[in-house]
């Protein structure tokens, strides 16, 4: 079977709806590698394990039903979506080894005040005063978190705020491949190309789990990423990363009740700060990109 690109369409609240169920997988998934951290798996081995099993489901899932999955109609944004996609991956992984799941988690989701900053010069976008106030508010909750030039600060943080930063060009790349490659082939491209580029650095001092709760970490890193990432796509076909992301600030809940319940470590004070500060500004964001959005609909309507 041959595939039909879908278009993009703009039905933002289905998107929406779409995006948060694969909220649920991304908490699985940053909660298992975290777990195989714990137990003293390598991080070249958890970011190869991730990509591995994303590579198989999709293709025994997509292959059968799409049979030229691997026909790409812009080879340039795959291949940065897939390296961007694996520099979320491996500064994520790594910063989780030191710093608890609801600091890794609120760092990251400065992504989408990223991806508003980014959104003007790579998506044409007009960006406000009043968004960039937003960012501009949320970074303030991001220096309450990290509270650099203190003995809480961790370097580890500004590996993740580099995740971030490629969680953003990632979001942004998926837009732009909307309507150009399918769903199918953008998830077995971002996959194959981390997982090529993790390989010649996943087999030293490999390490088997040892316990079920281990394995079952072991299988579920691979298989909710895949699962994540394909929500994910579809969900940009339907909305802008501008609507979509402050969507994702869900998996900050389920991250802290992870952390908590999973790894004894509860949020601290500054956390409840800070990320109410960075949440609310994405939340603003969101807010004001539906009203211009309604704006413009309702001037287009009249004329």
């Amino acid at each position: 079977m041959t595939s039909t690109i879908a278009p993009v369409e703009e039905r933002r609240n289905f998107g929406i709806g779409l995006l948060l169920f694969s909220q649920l997988f991304f908490a699985t998934l940053d909660t298992s590698a975290k777990y195989l951290s714990f137990i003293g798996l390598p991080l070249g081995e958890i970011v190869f394990v991730r990509y591995a099993i994303h590579v198989v489901l999709a293709i025994a899932l997509f292959l059968p039903l799409q049979r030229d999955l691997f026909v790409t109609r812009n080879w340039p944004l795959q291949l940065l979506r897939g390296l961007c996609l694996l520099g979320v991956t491996g500064a994520n992984f790594l910063a989780m080894r030191f710093l608890p799941l609801t600091v890794t988690g609120a760092l990251m989701f400065t992504m989408p005040l990223m991806v508003t900053a980014l959104s003007g010069p790579f998506l044409g976008e007009k960006i406000g005063w009043r968004r960039w106030a937003a960012v501009g508010a949320g970074f303030i909750g991001i220096l309450i978190i990290v509270r650099p030039g203190t003995e809480a600060f961790h370097p580890a943080s500004l590996i993740c705020l580099a995740g971030a930063l490629s969680a953003a060009f990632y979001s942004i790349i998926t837009r732009k491949l909307a309507g150009v490659d399918s769903a199918a082939t953008q998830q077995v491209y971002s996959g194959l190309i981390a997982l090529t580029c993790i390989t010649p650095f996943a087999f030293n001092d490999w390490v088997w789990p040892s316990t079920g709760a281990g394995w079952f970490a072991f299988v579920a890193i691979g298989v909710t990423g895949m699962i994540a990432h394909q929500l994910n796509t579809i969900a940009h076909r339907y909305a802008p990363p501008s609507a979509l992301a402050p969507f994702s600030y869900t998996e900050l809940l389920l991250l802290a009740l992870a952390s908590w319940l999973i790894f004894s470590e509860p949020p601290d004070v500054w956390f409840y700060v800070g990320a109410p500060i960075i949440i609310g500004s994405g939340v603003y964001i969101w807010l004001r990109e539906r009203q211009l959005h309604r704006t413009v609909t309702v001037t287009a309507v009249e004329d």
